[in-house]
């Protein structure tokens, strides 16, 4: 399949009717859909735009920063929010070329401090660099609004500067910018993943006081794991007055759940029942999960069935749930019995759900199988990830077809799938088992080529 290629040059910006600047975005974000948006490249597009004579629009500045914040890491730019940041420092280097910029897009840098992956910086580092354009922001008249404040919050809750954290907040609600969940959220994390329990339940307070629902600062405990903690801020919640209603008691149970203490959760059912408070489909899934994870498939799928006895119509978690235990298992026949109710139910699957699918069936040989769903996944419109393709890769490998894996390897590459270490291991592992090395050092060389770097593992991908 001949691969689309990008023009590298801007020598043609006016044969499709488009200006300069239009041209040089639409390079810039072909370039990045493709994965081959190298930093040098992305550099000499930027400073084309900034010396257009038509500045470029502010809105087209964002969503191009915003892109490369929502980027995934590839062999060109493994790191597409500090190259956000880069760009946009060079943009403020340029001064009167540069084009204006608004509070959303320092909200998106700040954003891309706290996602920023590079190599040789510490997270501190960004978090730092984080509160640097947050300070410029101010000096320079903007005005945070509430996304840009929680995002500086839950950096300083993540560096653990709960000082700072709680300033800011200060700082937010005296400019007349109200906290929400997100914002208390992050201050109870970091407040009860380093125990200063007591700063919880003064949060939870001042969110009861300000009619803020009471169940984020028990999801935010479970979550560090201090479950006990959690169950005494319900007692907190119940002695201020604040009823705790079914995502409360889901969140406690998803702790429960996380951590093993299953004889909790069945506590916490009994008093949800007794409190008159009836599960929701999140809380049944919750328990699934955990049943499915310890091999009591039985008793999950009793509960997967009795939700639409109770009303509650499973979801496509609930079904990728008990498919998931269902593949552990091996058991094929009850997967396609789930996967005929699925449709019975109007449910799309998504992606998670037709690898798990894809996965089982090729694990046990049954490739004709795999890949009547792997065409079904296409007619719905579901894009395969690398996911998909090494599952059937790997099969393919373990059953000396690799004609076969060599096809799905080579179509991977051609659709733009991303793919990385483990699929050309697999490829190089497959061929070595089968006694070609001439295709498996071509592999090897491929891959050290495009910059794919060999990482060492334990175990065989094939098995």
């Amino acid at each position: 399949m001949p691969r689309f290629r990008l023009r590298s040059s801007s020598s043609s910006f006016l044969a499709l009717g488009r200006s300069p600047v239009q041209e040089l975005l639409s390079l810039f974000h072909g370039h990045l859909g493709c994965g081959t948006l190298r930093p040098e490249r992305a550099h000499q597009l930027f400073d084309e735009l900034l010396h257009q004579p038509v500045p470029v629009s502010v809105r087209s500045i964002n969503g191009l920063f915003a892109a490369l914040a929502r980027a995934l890491p590839s062999t060109a730019y493994p790191d597409g929010p500090a190259l956000a940041i880069a760009l946009f420092r060079r943009m403020a280097q340029a001064r009167h070329r540069a084009a204006a910029h608004t509070d959303h897009t320092h909200s998106i840098l700040i954003s891309c401090c706290h996602c920023a992956r590079r190599s040789g910086f510490s997270k501190e580092g960004e978090i730092s660099k984080a509160w640097d354009l947050f300070q410029e922001m101010i000096q320079q008249g903007f005005q945070p609004n509430v996304v840009t404040y929680s995002s500086i919050i839950d950096g300083q809750c993540k560096a653990r500067a709960m000082d700072k954290a709680e300033a800011v907040l200060r700082q937010m609600v005296d400019n007349g910018v109200r906290p929400n969940t997100m914002t208390y959220n992050s201050l109870i994390h970091g407040y009860s993943s380093s125990g200063q329990f007591e700063q919880v339940v003064r949060l939870l307070e001042e969110m009861r006081t300000q009619a803020e629902k009471g169940y984020k600062p028990i999801d935010g405990q479970c979550k560090a794991r201090a479950v006990d903690k959690a169950k005494g801020v319900l007692r907190q919640m119940v002695d201020n007055g604040v009823q705790p209603d079914t995502v409360t008691y889901t969140s406690l149970i998803h702790g429960y759940s996380s951590s093993g203490q299953f004889e909790e959760v069945v506590r916490l059912l009994e008093e949800m029942r007794t409190r008159g408070i009836i599960p929701d489909v999140v809380t049944c899934n919750s328990v699934m999960d955990y049943l499915c994870k310890n091999g009591r498939i039985k008793e999950a799928a009793e509960l997967f069935y009795s939700m639409a006895e109770k009303g509650h119509k499973p979801t496509v978690v609930s079904y990728t749930i008990m498919l998931n235990g269902y593949a552990t298992e091996g058991s094929l026949v009850d997967m396609a019995g789930l996967c005929e109710q699925m449709v019975e139910d109007g449910l799309v699957p998504s992606l998670n759900f037709y690898n798990i699918l894809i996965g089982a069936y090729a694990k046990y040989g049954k490739m004709d199988v795999a890949m009547l769903f792997f065409e079904e996944m296409l007619k719905q419109g579901v894009n395969p990830d690398e996911v998909t393709y090494l599952a059937m890769i790997a099969a393919f490998c373990r059953m000396g077809r690799m004609d076969d894996a060599m096809d799905k390897f080579s179509e991977m590459i051609d659709t733009g799938v991303p793919h990385g270490t483990n699929v050309y291991r697999c490829m190089i592992q497959g061929y070595f088992t089968y006694g070609d090395l001439v295709k498996a050092k071509e592999l090897f060389s491929e891959m050290k080529n495009k910059g794919i770097r060999h990482r060492p593992r334990k175990g065989n991908l094939l098995r």
